[in-house]
């Protein structure tokens, strides 16, 4: 556990970045029959400790105004309140842990540690939604098992929620994936709950909601120094790797200093969505960990956890050729040593809840918010650390295997009337299990077991490329989900536009460069019907100049590289794309890429035109026509949209003239080596926009197979 001089400087931190600076208007209190939720607290003596509490505590440390002044003014909050007694095991806690010398506020040894306590049980009970009354949470919306709640608490930190028996939830527990009990978490009372006031809802809590502040690193630790635990093996190895320093990261702090001193400006009001680009307050950094566990290895090897050594994984990685061409050289922190190969693509620099390992938004037949199961085979592609590799999260449709697997590859229904439902996979295409019932949440990363061997063997590589990769422009970069920025799905304006600073002011995104004169804006599309894959996109206007550091290829060979744009606006603009290894000498390929230039028509300033594309709507009897044209488009440079993914009502972008893939680059490409995109604009008009939707990576072994055609989906 961290100190509590550090609990306090952090919480500090996270006040003054969340810019809470103003006093409560007290004038503006609800005068409703209902209750306000400082009035209830108030009149019920169960809660008098943590009445007091709230009375102690300011929103800020720029504001006099305190929380229980927050709690009588107009909102939107979910409070998981604690009893007296509670707070009383609380303290109870740190008396054990020597923290403090006796179960008593008056034990405290500085008002500065007791003052960080305070804050430590009142930040973290409370979720403020500000203005969005769709995040106050009754317990029949509480996320599924493991699942995060959609906004953090007042300690910028995210709450998970499982369910236990007769209909009993805990606040971030635990649970066994066997026998499905509740090892650990914070109680709500099952009659104590649900408890409406004008501004929000109240759970009565039996234990102090207080996550801890362990890190990645932190938390492998624990297995090492006990020896025991269920990661015993999965510790050892990544300490050896000397990776522990990185997965001790949490925030950016030169960000977060110059975020507090205003450097980091928010955009102007973007030209056509009338929004400012809001900068994102944090910098956080994220890992995800999918971890063969203890009994993994035990049957593996035969051997105890505690008597296993690195050596023998190293051994054992070996006698199965899954990385040929790494060095056996003693070296683990070097990215071409064998067992870092190994243990690296277990890792992805990214941290991901459970109920974003794949994101369901508008796949087929699928709508989000509703209760509908996953519909057809949906999957995320991310890079992993070390020796950058893809990973596949995937999630079969109706009739496929329920779960996450990793790096499955089925076979789909994926003809042109087809269901892309499976209709089986081959045993060595099968993947890896996802145990999300017992994945564990800390402050930086999500932890998740699997007991199948994880490697980016021949064979995994052999599946990526006989793939068609299509990555969303979001997935990309791992600072968007890291910073809660991609897939959260609030309506709120500082979440549907979200701005980025050009390099010269801050690097925020590790893989791309932002020039000069560009404004960078993220809009997440959530509830806007717009024709984009996941919804979101990303909307550059000015005198943009970008450069991508793209994902890795998985094999050698010919690859074609498609941009994904919607072309019915007429503020699109044109673009040169350039190519290449060196980011600061790339080349350019072929003419500037119009982005006005749509499946039927071409929008200009000077009105509309017919296009070059050729795109025709498919005939329902007629698919060796719908083909021809598919392949008339291709010699033009262009494709149909995927039918993957509804546009409007049940139409897939398929379906839509104005959702088009560009084939933007056709060259060879090679696993070891990094690649560049970079756009920059030829139009002076500082309005028009450049939009990117999602790439597509496509091996010559697909788009060119005679015997077995790219599919439409």
């Amino acid at each position: 556990m961290k100190t509590i001089r550090n609990i306090f400087w952090g919480l500090v931190a996270t006040c003054m970045v969340q810019g809470c600076t103003e006093d409560i208007d007290m004038s503006d209190r609800y005068t409703f029959q209902t209750e306000n939720i400082a009035g209830y607290l108030e009149k019920h003596s169960d809660y008098s400790e943590y009445y007091r509490l709230l009375g102690e505590v300011a929103i800020s440390p720029r504001s006099s105004s305190t929380v229980q002044q927050m709690m009588s003014a107009r909102g939107n909050y979910t409070v998981f309140a604690p009893t007296n007694e509670a707070i009383q095991e609380y303290l109870d806690e740190l008396c054990e842990k020597k923290i403090i010398a006796e179960p008593s506020w008056d034990a405290f040894e500085s008002e500065e540690v007791k003052d960080s306590i305070r804050k430590v049980i009142v930040y973290n009970s409370i979720l403020d939604a500000k203005n969005d009354n769709s995040f106050v949470y009754m317990t029949s919306g509480f996320p599924k098992d493991n699942e995060e709640f959609g906004i953090s608490n007042m300690y910028d930190r995210k709450l998970t929620v499982v369910g236990g028996p007769n209909a009993t939830f805990y606040i971030n527990g635990t649970k066994d994936n066997k026998t499905g009990e509740v090892l650990s978490g914070c109680l709500v009372d099952k009659k104590n709950c649900d408890i409406l006031a004008s501004n929000g809802y109240i759970h009565q809590v039996h234990s102090v909601v207080a996550p801890s502040n362990e890190t990645v690193a932190d938390w492998l630790k624990n297995f090492i120094d006990a020896e025991e635990g269920g990661f015993v093996v999965m510790a050892k190895l990544i300490f050896a790797c000397n990776l522990q320093k990185e997965l001790s990261q949490e925030k950016d702090e030169v960000y977060e200093a110059a975020y507090l001193r205003e450097e980091i400006e928010d955009l102007k009001q973007h030209s056509s969505f009338k929004k400012a680009g809001y900068m994102p307050e944090h910098r956080k950094y994220g890992f995800t960990i999918f971890a063969e566990t203890d009994d993994f290895w035990t049957q593996t090897l035969g051997k105890e956890p505690n008597d296993i050594t690195v050596e023998d994984i190293k051994n054992w990685v070996i006698s199965q050729n899954f990385y040929p061409n790494a060095k056996d050289n003693g070296k683990y922190n070097d990215p071409d040593n064998v067992l870092n190969q190994f243990v690296t693509y277990h890792i992805l620099p990214v941290r991901i809840p459970v109920d974003r390992l794949v994101i369901h938004y508008n796949e087929k037949g699928y709508t989000y918010g509703s209760t509908l199961s996953p519909t057809v085979a949906t999957w995320e592609l991310y890079t992993t650390m070390g020796q950058r590799r893809l990973m596949k999260i995937y999630e079969g449709g109706q009739g496929a295997p329920e779960g996450i697997f990793l790096n499955r590859f089925p076979n789909l229904d994926n003809d042109r009337s087809g269901t892309y439902h499976e209709k089986g996979c081959d045993m060595d295409k099968e993947g890896i299990p996802v145990n999300t019932i017992e994945a564990k949440s800390v402050v930086n990363g999500y932890i998740y077991p699997i007991n199948k061997v994880l490697a980016y063997s021949g064979e995994t590589r052999n599946n990526f490329q006989k793939q068609r990769l299509r990555f969303d422009v979001a997935g990309i970069f791992p600072e968007f989900m890291n910073n809660d920025l991609r897939a959260n799905h609030r309506a709120d304006d500082r979440s549907l536009c979200v701005g980025m600073p050009v390099n010269t002011t801050y690097k925020y995104l590790e893989d791309l460069d932002i020039a000069d004169g560009t404004l960078f804006y993220y809009l997440s599309g959530y509830n806007l019907n717009w024709k984009n894959y996941q919804g979101d996109e990303i909307n550059v206007v000015g005198k943009y100049e970008m450069t991508f550091r793209l994902p890795p290829v998985p094999r050698k060979d010919t690859y074609e590289i498609r941009y994904a744009v919607q072309t019915n606006s007429g503020l699109r603009g044109m673009c040169q794309v350039y190519f290449g290894e060196d980011k600061n000498n790339l080349h350019a390929e072929g003419i500037p890429l119009d982005l006005r230039m749509g499946g039927t028509l071409r929008r200009t300033d000077a009105g509309n035109f017919t296009s070059i594309v050729g795109w025709e709507a498919d005939r329902t009897d007629d698919d060796d026509y719908n083909a021809e044209v598919d392949k008339k488009m291709r010699n033009n440079g262009f494709m149909k949209g995927p039918n993957h993914y509804r546009v409007a009502g049940s139409s897939t972008a398929r379906s839509d003239e104005n959702t088009i893939r560009r084939i933007i680059v056709r060259q060879e490409m090679e696993p070891e080596k990094t690649y560049y995109l970079k756009f920059k604009t030829v139009l002076d008009k500082e309005t028009k926009e450049f939009y990117m939707d999602y790439i597509e990576f496509c091996s010559k072994a697909v788009y060119d197979n005679p015997s077995n055609p790219e599919d439409i989906w």
